[in-house]
């Protein structure tokens, strides 16, 4: 590619719940010890999140896939290792198997009191995580443009990632259910395809001057563009608690937007697609995850996922070569063909119960299996 095309820098944030490990439910109230112990090891790369039981971090600015998952390796370790001091552990999932929501306590910063004052009930019940990640696109119509073609994308993204099948104590039947409880929030869903920068500069500028923002980061779309930074942020994702399966999904996400940019430079672009359609298929990999089948808009058919995803990798093979990931995005096939976390909590779950354990026991299964998955492979080298 040229030197006008975008970097796709990467940096990715991940949302970490904080479990006891004497009772594997949720630390309401871990001891302000923990977060000081973590501050002074990851100086600039770690803050509290909106529940006291809730840990996050962030990569620096990474220019390869294998920089970012060495980083990622290493704050997983060094999390896991503060929280080890006090008889907790961080679980990489996007919602914890039995914790009741309407006992958490909320963190004491201005931003996070002035969300659940403004959202109320519908703020007491985020208690779920995800994983967000960031592409530099340094060009702003170049980011929009990009940023209406990949929301396409994004139900494959999501569909890899599903982590959230429990809730109270519930087999919910769907695979991702943090995005139920996030989509009660308002500005949230896919983005809107703007025809310009320009324009969504007009319709933020409406919000704010109205007084019902105080700016873009009160926007929670499933992918935007950030008020921060000259990236394009992908949120739709449930936290990954295996490292690799994060490090795919990230990858994937790279290699969408360069191939989106190669073809943009040969004056071609992806199909265009109502976001009524895209919201389908939205649902679809949240019910199911890779298990069921995704629409082919082209087609105008439902395809099992794991065709789909193996359509994908040949679509984006040259940028997974040019981006030297090509490892990390082939293991989506086997994410596909295998399951996902989801699919595994539910298997945990089901064969504790066939070995005798009961309800409470085998929900306690889920949490130590996730605190196993969410260390593996982030050991220090």
């Amino acid at each position: 590619m040229t030197s006008g095309d975008p970097s796709l820098t990467i940096g990715i944030e991940e949302e970490y719940l904080l479990v006891d490990l004497a009772t594997r439910d949720l630390a309401e109230d871990p001891p302000p010890e923990l977060m000081k112990d973590c501050e002074a090891k990851l100086a600039g790369r770690v803050t509290s999140e909106f529940m006291r039981c809730q840990i996050e971090v962030e990569t620096s600015v990474c220019t390869s896939i294998d920089e970012a998952r060495g980083q990622l390796a290493d704050l997983r370790h060094t999390i896991a290792a503060c929280a080890a001091k006090y008889g907790l552990a961080p679980i990489a999932a996007s919602t914890h198997p039995f914790a009741e929501w309407d006992r958490q306590r909320r963190t004491a910063k201005e931003r996070y009191l002035a969300i659940a004052n403004d959202m109320q009930y519908v703020a007491r019940r985020m208690v779920i995580s995800g994983m967000h990640v960031h592409l530099g696109i340094e060009d702003e119509p170049l980011r929009f443009d990009l940023l209406s073609q990949l929301s396409y994308f994004l139900p494959h993204l999501l569909a890899l990632s599903t982590s959230s099948p429990f809730w109270r104590g519930e087999n919910t039947g769907l695979h991702s259910y943090r995005l139920s409880v996030f989509d009660e929030l308002p500005r949230t869903g896919l983005p809107p395809a703007f025809t310009s920068p320009d324009e969504y500069h007009r319709t933020v500028a409406v919000l704010v001057g109205a007084g019902e923002i105080e700016d873009a980061t009160k926007i929670w779309w499933d992918m935007r563009p950030s008020a921060r930074f000259p990236t394009v942020e992908m949120r739709i994702t449930d936290m990954c608690p295996r490292l690799d399966d994060a490090i795919t999904v990230a990858a994937l996400f790279r290699c969408i937007a360069r191939m989106l940019a190669r073809l943009r430079r040969d004056n071609q672009r992806w199909r265009s697609y109502s976001n009524f359609l895209i919201n389908e298929n939205r649902w679809l990999a949240q019910r199911y995850g890779t298990t069921g089948d995704l629409i082919d808009f082209g087609r105008g058919a439902s395809v099992p996922f794991g065709e789909l995803a193996s359509e994908l990798l040949e679509l984006i093979a040259e940028d997974a070569a040019f981006l030297g990931c090509e490892a990390d995005v082939a293991r989506a096939a086997a994410i596909a063909r295998d399951g996902t976390s989801a699919d595994r909590q539910i298997g945990v779950y089901e064969q504790a119960k066939t070995d005798g354990a009961d309800e409470r026991e085998a929900l306690a299964a889920v949490v130590d299996h996730l605190v196993s998955e969410t260390q593996m492979g982030c050991a220090p080298g």
